[in-house]
């Protein structure tokens, strides 16, 4: 059963289909992409998924639950989170503090369980912090102000913030923007190690590089409507695909440089490894 279906969803604006009727699921344990041209609608389909933007037809469900008629602040409680494109990171708190704004989600028995096990909520939110520090590699910019950091590390911060408490799907919208080959590809890296902490992940990314190299399952949209689907080698040969987006297989060139980078990585740890 998947963790994530859209059925049919379609998110129209006046007489514009931004989202026409997509078939769309994430299986548990699984990192799955959708990619598109610029205006496909692929925000739109995350903003559809996460409560930002209302649905006009068909459903969202998440894990057994129909979304269509919950908050946002609802499907967060449910196990959904999300990263935006443009950050969001709170500019006057350090890191870690911009994690543990997301990590204190107080319940209804709060105020009963600070009273009869002081620090015990607090204790577990820093908890939760470290470990996302510790999942992304960024233990070292715990106590950072977001300005101070370069853009691939507050990519990285945004990323941390999307997992620390712990949800069972993160949607992530464009989190290798900006970013060059190496830092591409070693948030790669990361993401695919957050799938062995019983988490999922749904990637949006113009980095085929990214996508290519990362993703157990692709989707492909183009002006709304999804075109393709399949294994990251069966997109790579799908002729509607390069016509539509890869173009002369210029996503196949960025997937062979970030192979090739991996591969030297690897080999380079492998060599420090006998050195010592």
């Amino acid at each position: 059963m998947a963790l994530l279906e859209a059925r049919g969803l379609s998110v129209r604006y006046g007489g514009l289909f931004a989202n026409n009727s997509i078939d769309l699921e994430c299986r548990a344990g699984q990192l799955v992409g959708l990619i598109g041209p610029n205006g496909a609608g692929k925000t739109t389909f995350i903003d559809a998924i996460t409560g930002f933007t209302p649905v006009s037809s068909g459903e969202v469900v998440f894990d057994g639950v129909n979304l269509n008629d919950k908050a946002p602040n609802v499907r967060v409680a449910l196990g959904l989170s999300r990263t935006f494109q443009s950050l969001e990171l709170f500019e006057d708190l350090t890191v870690r503090d911009n994690l543990l704004v997301v990590a204190q989600r107080p319940k209804w028995h709060s105020v009963v369980t600070d009273v009869l096990w002081p620090g015990r909520d607090e204790r577990k939110y820093h908890s939760q912090v470290r470990w996302a520090l510790e999942m992304l590699q960024i233990e070292s910019l715990a106590e950072a102000m977001p300005s101070d950091l370069s853009h691939g590390q507050r990519k990285l911060i945004s990323v941390a913030r999307s997992i620390v408490a712990k949800p069972q799907l993160v949607l992530l919208d464009e989190p290798a923007a900006g970013l060059d080959t190496a830092e591409s590809h070693l948030l790669g890296e990361r993401l695919r190690g957050l799938l062995a902490q019983d988490m999922s992940l749904f990637l949006i990314d113009h980095d085929m590089g990214l996508v290519l190299n990362v993703c157990d399952y692709i989707y492909v949209l183009d002006f709304g409507v999804i075109i393709a689907h399949g294994t990251p080698s069966e997109v790579r040969a799908n002729p509607t695909v390069i016509a539509a987006y890869l173009g002369d297989s210029a996503g196949e060139a960025q997937a062979r440089e970030g192979a090739a980078l991996l591969s030297r990585e690897s080999g380079s740890d492998a060599q420090s490894e006998m050195n010592q």
